[in-house]
């Protein structure tokens, strides 16, 4: 009987209920393991900001050059969708502009203007060139050669420096044609892709060798790739969210060892691959913001999920990359949400940040494509705001500061 009741209270005593199997232990879920997608959003705790951000991430000091471009006194500029800067440091802007005369939807808007280091005007080029319809980017390659992209016509144009056509790469639909009509986007299933022709491409890139890459991005999900003298060589990607699947590559950079840096903007995230198309890896910019930062235009983006889900109007989803020249490389991006831009090195950490939503210098409106011709010295072209912005970044003042 003694040993019966030394057995039982040896079975009620606290060290032996702390032998227990884990499984039969009641169990309480910390906050801070719930996945993002199950936090529930607080006036206290946004949600929008990601758990893995990067924390310390320094502000930028710089500049704003103010009128920065002389235009002629019957020219305008519209919706600026890209800027290029070439060897003599000529500012090349391509807007949508040129033309008001035609319907009010579906008017052509492609025009390139040329100015000179100061930003006097020097010249039009192109004028009345059968492959515009709506300007995308423009980019200058190591030669001073000037290639358009326009969305529109899904064509790339290749101008010499004298701004006479080179080379042309696809082809625009016949206007005789009864099925001559825009693309729809989302088509389900998507449409097969079809060797040299594109739908609605977004920009331009080469390698050292030469080679060509064009992002054929808002339709065909895809990277195509020529050689330095236009014959196809291949393409690779599709529609999706894994390694090497795009969901509107809208932006591409090569660096010096001719890694392709494709802006996948609805996947919010910028992928690298080698040359042949190879995956190498992705790089997300999760940094913290502001969270009642105003949109640059509309309402502000539902954020509550937009970890999983991406978006174009989301935190550090890429509208525009650019890489500086060698030997020390690093990579620009921006977004539109909060209306930022990004310094990064090509490993994918992001060094500091810049700017936000507005209309003022210095503020940004949907920058859609940034020229970097030094590691200090940007060029933007902003969609919202009709203008080229000429940034002078001042990282002595940002290390003088954070020493203090």
């Amino acid at each position: 009987m003694k040993s019966w009741l030394v057995g039982l209270l040896v079975l009620l005593s606290p060290a032996a209920q702390a032998q227990q199997p884990a499984a039969q232990q009641p169990t309480v879920q910390q906050p801070t393991a719930q996945p993002p997608s199950a936090q529930q959003p607080t006036a206290q705790q946004p949600t929008a900001q990601p758990p893995s951000a990067q924390q310390s991430v320094p502000e930028i000091a710089y500049e704003s050059v103010p009128n920065l471009l002389k235009l002629p006194p019957d020219m305008h500029l519209g919706e600026v969708a890209g800027v290029a800067v070439n060897s003599k440091g000529h500012i090349f802007v391509y807007s949508r502009g040129g033309s008001s005369q035609g319907p009010a939807f579906g008017n052509t808007a492609s025009q390139i203007l040329e100015f000179d280091r100061d930003g006097a005007f020097v010249r039009e080029i192109g004028k009345n060139l059968y492959a515009w319809a709506y300007a995308h980017t423009i980019r200058i390659d190591k030669n001073d050669n000037i290639w358009a992209t326009d969305k529109g016509s899904d064509m790339v144009v290749k101008f010499n420096p004298e701004g006479r056509v080179e080379m042309v790469f696809g082809r625009k639909s016949e206007a005789s044609d009864r099925e001559a009509h825009p693309h729809e986007r989302n088509a389900n299933p998507p449409l097969p892709h079809v060797d040299g022709r594109f739908r609605q491409p977004t920009d331009v890139a080469w390698d050292p060798e030469g080679n060509i890459y064009i992002s054929d991005g808002y339709v065909n999900s895809r990277i195509a790739k020529y050689d330095r003298n236009g014959e196809w060589v291949k393409s690779w990607g599709e529609r999706g969210k894994g390694p090497g699947e795009f969901n509107l590559v809208h932006t591409i950079a090569a660096d010096a060892q001719g890694n392709i840096y494709a802006g996948d903007r609805n996947n919010r995230r910028i992928q690298v691959f080698d040359r042949d198309g190879n995956f190498q890896r992705e790089i997300k910019i999760d940094v913290p913001f502001d969270d009642n930062a105003k949109p640059a235009i509309g309402n502000k983006p539902d954020l509550s999920t937009y970890l999983q889900s991406g978006g174009s109007f989301t935190p550090g989803a890429p509208w525009a990359i650019c890489i500086t020249p060698p030997p020390n490389q690093v990579l620009y991006s921006s977004d539109s949400y909060p209306g930022r831009i990004y310094k990064l090195s090509l490993d994918g950490k992001v060094l500091g940040v810049l700017g936000k939503s507005g209309k003022q210098l210095k503020q940004f409106g949907w920058v859609h494509e940034i020229a970097c011709p030094s590691e200090n010295e940007l060029y933007v072209a902003e969609i919202l705001n009709w203008r080229v912005q000429k940034l002078m970044l001042k990282p002595e003042q940002q290390r003088a500061e954070m020493a203090r």
